[in-house]
């Protein structure tokens, strides 16, 4: 006789530990920290966890009127599983409490703030960035935001490919980007270690900084305008480059003599930006 092993759906929250034994270390950890919190609270003499009916009965009306399961998560700020968690499953029961924090942050959806109302996600994505160049990692983002730490990193992966962002979304990033631009993570609890670990992701990726944005105020949220941020010449030079081999089959010197410069800063070029260096046009 076999024993099927349920894989959970995601290692983003307690479920997977709870309901379907996963022992990877991070997800351990995420369960100390959470009895950690229980054990404050506790001894604060704040409730721990609540009661879900209430909650599971906002979500019923909510769905009664026509909002989808997706749709109450993202407004709410949480992950799409905790909705579908006050249900029963296959293979599972429902869940009969929630922390006060979570019940809060559904019971406060409303439908017209959880239907589609969509808006560009240029600006939320630049100001996301904009803070990680700072040094506040995406979950303490995710904290200032109300949102899952998951759903913030996955704004600026949607926001890469064009996707919209729900209009109360974007909101709530801009206000927390006026709030945290100015302050600096290590006073406010962030380890040194993540503020470097963050910095250099920002870096790498050539994210341009709030102090930055603040020389075009209006571009923020403008898709058409492209930031120069960390775009030096020799970039420039090896994106040019490419592009006329590509098109023009020419090699390097006949390239390099169309743009105006030398071979050898052709070279140097492709040698700093590898990923656009070629000897022929394909």
């Amino acid at each position: 006789m076999t024993t099927t092993v349920r894989e959970a759906p995601h290692h983003d929250t307690l479920t997977c530990y709870t309901d379907y034994g996963c022992r990877r270390p991070a997800c351990m950890d995420r369960k100390r920290r959470y009895q950690r919190e229980l054990r404050r609270k506790k001894n604060e003499g704040q409730p721990a966890l609540i009661d879900a009916g209430p909650v599971r009965q906002h979500v019923l009306r909510l769905q009664a009127d026509n909002v989808t399961t997706y749709s109450i998560a993202a407004a709410a700020g949480v992950d799409e599983w905790t909705i579908r968690s006050l249900f029963p499953g296959r293979g599972r029961g429902r869940k009969n409490s929630v922390s006060p924090e979570t019940a809060n942050k559904i019971l406060a959806v409303t439908a017209d703030q959880a239907k589609p109302g969509y808006t560009d996600s240029t600006g939320t994505v630049r100001r996301i960035q904009a803070l990680a160049v700072k040094g506040w990692p995406l979950r303490r983002i995710a904290e200032q935001l109300g949102i899952n730490p998951t759903y913030a990193s996955d704004l600026i992966r949607r926001g890469r490919h064009g996707h919209l962002v729900y209009a109360a979304t974007a909101n709530k990033v801009a206000s927390a980007y006026e709030t945290l631009k100015t302050k600096d993570p290590a006073r406010h609890g962030v380890a040194a270690h993540l503020i470097r670990q963050t910095r250099e992701r920002a870096r790498t990726e050539r994210w341009a900084p709030s102090s930055y944005w603040d020389q075009f105020p209006e571009a923020i949220d403008d898709p058409d305008f492209e930031p120069m941020h960390g775009v030096t010449r020799r970039l420039i030079l090896a994106q040019d480059a490419n592009w006329v081999m590509k098109t023009s089959g020419l090699d390097r010197y006949a390239a390099a003599e169309r743009l105006g410069v030398s071979k050898a800063y052709v070279d140097h070029a492709f040698r700093d930006h590898p990923e656009y260096a070629i000897e022929v046009a394909a």
